[in-house]
């Protein structure tokens, strides 16, 4: 059997394991700072074993699923103790700082730089599930500056998992994520800090919680270690994002001040044509 090596045991390390286990036959082992990790990805068969990145020359694939902060330096040790012909991809949802930090590694053609837009809101290795990667997008940057037979390995294992692929270069991949994924996040949360430092009485926001609010603030339960460092990483253009964001809200507010029936009616109007957008999406 061929050996996968997933460093980081979370939610999209762990399912990539799972899937990849299933669907290509591979033996998988584990790398993860955090001991716990470990023993639960074992007692779960997310993993066969553990190793260490002294092990990695008879590997086939290492995936990259850290948190984004530290995927250029981790990333930069593995090509470092890898084979020629071994694969090396990263799962990192920002892409140019890193991208920019390995462009001059000796085994830059080793390495694709990927995004598969998949998750839920649950870390940790207990989050794993099979099938998370169905019918998702993975967005991969500078395909050029991967060896042809590394990508087209690449390519395979993403078919296998049944995803769609688009390309792009790495400042418009975090451009477009900032507003799509990344404000989303942010929006998240902060609706969630509003409400429980507005609401003390904990009942009264379960009891009273619709399905919309539940929906909208189910972000908010994201891992604060993936995503602190993915709005750092991104941050001028979450910043920018955020910037919108602020503008449009402070309008909506007036409007409601003004008691602007209208305009609000034809603002909300106009935004339901994202239902249009975004058909199709489950």
């Amino acid at each position: 059997m061929e050996k996968l090596v997933i460093i980081g045991l979370g939610l999209v390390g762990g399912s990539l394991a799972l899937d990849l286990k299933k669907r290509l036959g591979y033996q998988v082992f584990g790398i993860d700072h955090n001991p716990e990790h470990i023993k639960k990805a074992l007692e779960l068969g997310v993993i066969d074993a553990e190793i260490n990145l002294s092990d990695l020359k008879d590997a086939s694939v290492v995936v990259i699923a850290v948190p984004v902060d530290k995927i250029a330096k981790i990333t930069a040790t593995v090509l470092d103790e890898i084979s020629e012909n071994t694969l090396v991809f990263d799962v990192g949802s920002v892409k140019n700082e890193i991208c920019k930090a390995l462009k001059n590694h000796p085994k830059r053609k080793n390495y694709v730089a990927a995004h598969p837009l998949a998750g839920t809101e649950f870390s940790g290795p207990e989050a794993a599930i099979y099938d998370l990667f169905d019918e998702k997008v993975n967005i991969i940057c500078e395909v050029e500056k991967t060896d042809w037979k590394i990508l087209d390995k690449a390519l395979g294992i993403f078919k296998k998992l049944n995803m769609r692929i688009k390309m792009m270069n790495p400042e418009e991949h975090d451009r477009h994520i900032a507003y799509v994924s990344h404000l989303s996040h942010v929006s998240s949360f902060m609706l969630g800090k509003t409400v429980l430092g507005i609401e003390k009485n904990e009942q009264y926001i379960f009891d009273m919680a619709s399905t919309g609010f539940a929906s909208t603030v189910r972000l908010a339960k994201s891992s604060p270690a993936t995503w602190a460092p993915i709005f750092l990483e991104n941050k001028e253009n979450i910043i920018s994002s955020l910037e919108e964001y602020i503008k449009n809200l402070v309008e909506f507010k007036e409007l409601i001040a003004a008691n602007n029936g209208d305009a609000i009616k034809e603002i909300m109007s106009d935004t339901n044509y994202i239902k249009s957008v975004l058909k199709g999406i489950k």
